[in-house]
């Protein structure tokens, strides 16, 4: 019964969403006036979520031993981060090959009013950077966050000793915030089960409706690339010992991020598996959090379904090199650029409508089927992030890096 005890509180979760959506099924958009309950959870998330970013990540960044060993991390991160998810979107390449997501489907298609155009340089603005301090400290700014924590970790650094009462004040801190989300989390039961009650009985008729061949593919495939491809990160990472700490570990974050549908607010889940598999402070608390912006194989795998789908609707062959080059490309910059970005999502979408050259009638088409596959797809986007954390251990620290001894709780 040892493995029950370990594995309460997930199970404890999953329960709740299986609650959650049998309401759903059966109340049906009736089930939407649970959403508060499910809002309110996701919303202390939110909060707590942004403090802790700037926090771990200035921590780690003051306690690291060199800037050279943080080029180190940051430059093994983004390898890893392109070629799981060139990897990701190869997979499903594969798939919508063997079986077309849009055969015989029929989506009325309206016409749409004109869309504000944004240069480039205005993105890049409004995504690395905040008008205010107090604009910064929001989960819409997290890459701007993200780097202003960086560049404040590397100020505490260079002070001296004048900064060593800042950096362990910051250590202390990210301690205090960790329990503070534990907290939280007591609540994480019936807010998941409310939300998912709510999301079900909304879009449950469109699982089983023109969307549901998509559906047959995406989630499948995205349960395959989570069980297979994560046990082979896990193997080249830490061999059979990684594997099985991986999957002792990982059922808390996936079943967090299935439910809200969010990866920020997985950081907590996700920092506390890093731990407990013996990543080092100063790599989990620069994967976890940057990864939860930049780092999205799901949102690859969801790039591919949804360019064929698109295929599929207007009855255009998707076939030819040049094809499928474009589509890995546009699904790596949604899941690794534009996934960071204000209003990525859209981008992304808006990309794909234009790089192929379809109408904007498909636009919608689009931002719904990303909303069906959105759940697994965040398992997917978050849970990358810690067995991404245990390769970049394994890139940075060699195969001794899950020594026993190492292994410690937060």
């Amino acid at each position: 019964m040892g493995w029950i005890r370990s594995y309460r509180f997930p199970l404890l979760l999953l329960s709740a969403i299986l609650i959650g959506s049998v309401i759903g099924l059966i109340w049906g958009p009736r089930s939407a006036v649970l959403k508060p309950l499910g809002d309110i959870f996701l919303n202390l998330m939110f909060v707590a979520v942004v403090p802790l970013v700037f926090v771990t990540i200035s921590s780690s960044i003051t306690n690291m031993s060199s800037l050279k060993r943080l080029g180190r991390i940051m430059g093994g991160m983004l390898l890893i981060f392109a070629v799981t998810g060139l990897i990701a979107s190869l997979l499903m390449l594969v798939s919508v090959k063997l079986f077309n997501p849009a055969e015989s489907v029929h989506i009325p298609l309206e016409a749409q009013g004109d869309m504000k155009e944004v240069t480039l340089g205005e993105q890049l603005v409004q995504t690395v950077t905040a008008p205010d301090f107090r604009d910064l400290l929001s989960k819409e700014r997290m890459l701007a966050l993200i780097l202003m924590a960086a560049l404040f970790g590397i100020a505490v650094s260079q002070t001296g000793e004048k900064g060593i009462p800042v950096a362990r004040g910051l250590s202390a801190l990210s301690q205090v915030l960790i329990q503070w989300v534990g907290l939280i989390l007591w609540y994480a039961p019936i807010g998941l089960g409310a939300y998912f009650a709510a999301l079900v009985g909304e879009f449950g008729p469109q699982l089983v409706g023109s969307y549901a061949r998509a559906v047959l593919v995406y989630y499948p495939v995205a349960l395959l690339y989570f069980a297979l491809f994560f046990t082979l990160y896990a193997w080249i990472a830490g061999g059979k010992e990684g594997v099985r700490r991986f999957w002792g570990v990982i059922l808390s974050p996936a079943v967090t991020a299935l439910a809200t549908g969010s990866s920020v607010a997985t950081i907590p889940a996700n920092l506390t598996a890093s731990a407990q598999l013996g990543i080092s402070k100063e790599v989990r608390d620069v994967v976890v959090p940057v990864g939860a912006t930049i780092h999205m194989d799901g949102s690859c795998l969801s790039a591919i379904l949804k360019i064929s789908f698109l295929f599929g609707l207007f009855h255009l062959p998707f076939e030819g090199i040049g094809t499928y080059l474009t589509a890995i490309g546009i699904a790596l910059l949604s899941g690794m650029v534009m996934s960071g970005v204000t209003g990525g999502g859209f981008i992304g979408e808006m990309l794909i409508v234009t790089m192929y050259g379809f109408p904007p009638e498909a636009l919608p088409v689009l931002a719904v089927l990303g909303t069906v596959v959105d759940p697994p797809a965040t398992m997917v986007n978050a849970s990358g992030d810690t067995v991404s954390g245990m390769l970049l251990s394994r890139w940075t620290e060699g195969k001794g890096w899950m020594d026993r001894e190492r292994i410690r709780t937060l």
